[in-house]
């Protein structure tokens, strides 16, 4: 084949057509042109309100696997949020009922030590405070055990009051401690007075399965003497000052075969859950001074005398 019947062009497969920089002239232009007409005379915003609301539908499909995942996570959060709010809630609760029971355990401290101190005002006679530490663990007796001793100045006999009346007085005192036997207890007595009438008497313990209390003997069948009358102490024994309370009148029991009336009285003083008391001197001596004993010395010299003077009268 002749040389001259070669078709020399390339092949639709190899044509280049326009070059890199007159695409990228016309391109720059066209985008030029575009964004001045969509400024000055708003050419785009139909079409791109119509492109907006044909892919809201695909918008919304896509961000709903998202939204999901981000109220679950939200939710596990609120929970976890939830639980660990509703702890510290529990915890700060928990520390105001005991802040709680604190202060109304405080409170009524304070007034019960207001209301003793009110009554050491009313008295004369000295005293000592003192604090209740245990009860005797004796199950037949009524005692308690105080704080205050010999080192104390405590000696037995001493009366011991709270803020409401008699409590009890001092049996043993050791150099820290000291026993304090309850009114209530079957060995104590005390005398008392009638507030109403003047009448004196004496109150014995009653301990009992129904209730602790005192029981006023020897009271005559026709006394003056009704429920609700109170009982002071009297004075008379030279151990308790007068006029303390100490009980009152609970029932009132006349009986047809008896000459003597029984008489049910409840202690004014708190005889279970007492913290703090006041330990009176006694007011006189508990017993009178003994005798001092004689000499044996003192005793033999007269003995001796007389036999000395005996003889020379018997002698001939």
């Amino acid at each position: 084949m002749p040389l001259g019947t070669l078709d020399r062009s390339p092949p639709p497969f190899f044509k280049q057509g326009p070059s890199a920089l007159s695409k990228l002239v016309v391109f720059s232009a066209l985008a030029l042109f575009l964004m001045v007409a969509d400024v000055r005379f708003k050419l785009t915003a139909p079409i791109r309100a119509a492109i907006a609301t044909a892919l809201y539908p695909v918008q919304w499909l896509i961000l709903q696997p998202v939204n999901a995942a981000g109220e679950v996570r939200n939710f596990f959060q609120s929970l976890h949020s939830a639980q660990a709010s509703e702890g510290d809630a529990l915890r700060r609760l928990a520390a105001q009922a005991e802040r709680s029971l604190q202060v109304e355990q405080l409170d009524l401290e304070n007034r019960r030590l207001r209301e003793l101190l009110a009554m050491r005002e009313r008295i004369t006679t000295p005293a000592t405070g003192a604090q209740v530490l245990y009860d005797s663990a004796d199950p037949y007796s009524r005692k308690v055990v105080i704080d205050r001793g010999q080192t104390h100045g405590i000696v037995p006999g001493s009366p011991v009051i709270d803020e409401s009346g008699v409590l009890g007085q001092v049996t043993r005192v050791y150099p820290l401690i000291s026993e304090v036997t309850l009114l209530i207890d079957r060995d104590q007595a005390i005398p008392v007075l009638n507030a109403r009438t003047g009448v004196r008497g004496v109150a014995y313990g009653q301990p009992s399965a129904s209730g602790d209390g005192l029981e006023l003997r020897y009271t005559l069948a026709n006394a003056d003497i009704n429920q609700g009358d109170l009982l002071t102490t009297s004075g008379v024994d030279g151990v308790y000052p007068p006029g303390l309370p100490v009980a009152q009148v609970r029932e009132v029991e006349r009986r047809a075969e008896s000459s003597f009336t029984r008489v049910a009285c409840t202690p004014l003083a708190r005889m279970q859950g007492t913290l703090h008391v006041l330990v009176l001197s006694p007011v006189g001596p508990l017993l009178p001074p003994s005798p001092l004993p004689a000499s044996p010395a003192r005793s033999a010299r007269p003995a001796a005398s007389d036999t000395t003077n005996a003889g020379p009268r018997t002698a001939p």
